[in-house]
């Protein structure tokens, strides 16, 4: 018989698991490590959604932890989209989407104007361009197009948002260097990442783990979730079936109080029944993990008709207002201000504090 929950203990459970409620977090890297990784398209919403959750502000913090101390790696990861990752983690974030090869079908190729030849002359002159150390991206297609005397490959390098440098990336074989005169730069994880194995993972282990820390932070959720977070919803059905058999021995059915069958970490289970409905609100930015790891279309998370207003075109997440676990409206700040856009009645002494302590955080 599944464990009863509630939504509402669902979402506040979350939120202090992701470090939303109490700002626990001890440092960048811990937040990253605990979210699964933050997506990093917008480098302004990544540090807000680290300094809301870290114990202490601590500015410059990721940029530290990326270029100083390499304990964070920036790179095309979840979903094909910028990401910061532990860097101890990024191997195995590899070995599990690598089962998934995007660029090896025809209708891939053809929408970005390559060749299959061409795309496996990029993923072979990508290593030995970056064995010297790191580089520009100028510098990058001027590398491989001498490797692989394609000229062409120029164009189709330098267009759109590094589509075919995406492969190399979930390959392992590339990630963000340090910036070189306020420019982007590329490096071989294996020459910059501490430690990195000398082996990729094998998949089945990697895709267990990853299961694991999802649920852990994202959970209670189904396999569904999990693909959609971490492949975009196009796993391969058999890889995704696999992993979540092999991680059963450690996990329970729960029921929600709509009726939706989930799965938690059994550890979790005391936890999640003991967790009372909170009444705190949240300001978040866009593109936070607490929304991008859970379906848009939950509507315990994000009333249907405020759906639009969160996801909106190209992909857009706005920031949001959260009240008792749910979606209350959307936010944004300009010139210093922060404009409300509420859906739903929040209480006003706590959203002010919300708002106050975002503002604190922006930059001047």
């Amino acid at each position: 018989m599944a464990t009863k929950l509630t939504w509402s203990q669902i979402l506040a459970w979350r939120l202090r698991r992701q470090f939303v409620s109490g700002a626990r977090g001890s440092g960048a890297v811990a937040v990253v490590r605990r979210l699964c990784g933050v997506q990093a398209q917008v480098a302004s919403s990544a540090q807000l959604a680290v300094a809301l959750r870290s114990e202490r502000h601590e500015p410059g913090a990721i940029e530290r932890a990326l270029w100083a101390d390499r304990a964070l790696v920036k790179t095309w990861i979840m979903r094909g989209t910028l990401h910061l990752v532990p860097a101890d983690r990024l191997a195995d974030h590899c070995a599990a989407l690598g089962t998934l090869r995007f660029w090896e079908k025809g209708s891939w190729q053809r929408g970005h104007g390559v060749t299959a030849e061409e795309i496996a002359a990029i993923i072979e002159a990508v290593p030995e361009a970056l064995a010297e150390g790191p580089l520009t991206r100028e510098e990058l297609v001027d590398a491989v197009v001498a490797v692989t005397g394609d000229a062409h490959l120029r164009q189709a390098l330098t267009s759109g948002w590094g589509a075919l440098l995406k492969p190399l990336s979930r390959l392992g074989e590339l990630c963000y260097g340090p910036p070189r005169e306020g420019k982007v730069t590329f490096t071989a994880p294996r020459a910059w990442v501490p430690g990195w194995p000398g082996e990729s993972p094998a998949h089945e282990e990697a895709g267990v783990r990853l299961a694991r820390e999802f649920l852990g932070a994202h959970g209670p959720a189904t396999p569904e979730m999990f693909d959609a977070w971490l492949f975009g919803g196009v796993a391969r059905k058999a890889v995704l079936k696999g992993w979540f058999r092999d991680l059963a021995p450690e996990l329970t059915q729960v029921e929600t109080d709509d009726g939706t069958t989930l799965l938690a970490l059994t550890e979790h289970l005391d936890d999640l029944a003991a967790t009372e409905s909170s009444a705190e609100v949240h300001l978040l930015p866009g593109f936070d993990q607490y929304v991008l790891a859970a379906p848009r279309t939950l509507a315990p998370l994000i009333p249907p008709e405020l759906k639009p207003k969160v996801s909106r075109q190209a992909g857009w997440i706005s920031p949001v207002v959260v009240h008792e676990g749910r979606v209350a409206g959307v936010w944004e700040a300009k010139g210093g201000e922060i404009t409300l856009d509420l859906a739903a009645a929040v209480p006003r002494g706590p959203l002010d504090e919300a708002v106050a302590r975002v503002r604190a955080l922006l930059p001047g």
